[in-house]
């Protein structure tokens, strides 16, 4: 069973740089029983965000990396047997209710469909999770909050949210932060100075104007970061470059030369 559970207070939370007013919604959505629903492409800041608030809010945090084989017993628990003897655990989702701490299931659409069966009761004023192997029908303890993400790019017709479950949620959409912020979270993630990071940053922008042409995905502000992370260690900027922002994005030997290319013309 996948959840790995992270408690910190506001004084060591993980960075974040607020962009709008995504905070407020949360704090919001948090102080009146309201499940989060984070739509936006792959590493934008998303799982970082949540990270950032539980902390902010002194809340325990359970994430959950869904996957293809993720099913509802995955989250709820199972029977196992330890020591000769059959005992029952619960999963990430079920001690997020019992405890009243937040449940992220990250990429949710990835998850088998069984599972957006069971977030249902748990996303209107009803707050209980059924537990059919024991019988139980578990009322969520104040505090519990359900937040979920995905990546509406990825979407196709196999793996999507359906209208009545994107309708339990109130809603927050991310997207690559502005130049200017992404700087400064690349900088101070990195410890690399921002005068240094403003042209991987420009090369970053450039790769996304691609997604869609020569490449399926643009480049995340995490592997920015990465590249950062490599010069700051005394790689030269092209092996960091290539190593971080364009060898992740292509196995096509045609796309890496051109975006090599376009790397030299930013760069020199």
């Amino acid at each position: 069973m996948d959840g790995n559970i992270t408690l910190k207070g506001a004084a060591d939370a993980p960075f974040y740089l607020p962009q709008g007013d995504e905070c407020d919604i949360f704090t919001a959505a948090s102080e009146n029983d309201l499940p989060v629903l984070l739509k936006g492409p792959t590493g934008c800041g998303k799982t970082r965000f949540v990270a950032h608030m539980a902390a902010r809010l002194g809340r325990p945090l359970y994430t959950v990396a869904c996957h293809d084989d993720l099913s509802a017993a995955d989250l709820i628990g199972r029977y196992l047997l330890k020591g000769g003897e059959t005992i029952w655990v619960d999963g990430p989702l079920t001690r997020a209710v019992r405890e009243g701490a937040i449940c992220y299931l990250d990429e949710v659409v990835e998850a088998r469909k069984d599972v957006t069966v069971v977030l249902h009761p748990l996303t209107d004023d009803r707050r209980f999770l059924p537990i059919d192997r024991t019988g139980e029908e578990l009322e969520a303890a104040p505090g519990f909050m359900l937040v979920a993400s995905y990546n509406p790019g990825y979407q196709n017709i196999l793996k999507t949210l359906k209208p009545s479950t994107r309708q339990r949620f109130v809603a927050l959409e991310f997207d690559f932060p502005s130049q200017e912020f992404e700087i400064t979270v690349v900088a101070r993630e990195s410890g690399l100075s921002e005068d240094r990071v403003k042209p991987l940053v420009r090369l970053a922008n450039k790769l996304r104007d691609l997604k869609g042409q020569d490449l399926e995905e643009g480049v995340s502000t995490r592997l920015v970061i990465y590249a950062a992370t490599l010069i700051r260690q005394g790689m030269p900027v092209d092996r960091a470059i290539l190593a971080a922002m364009i060898e992740p994005l292509s196995d096509d030997a045609d796309v890496k030369r051109g975006l090599l290319d376009l790397t030299t013309a930013i760069f020199g």
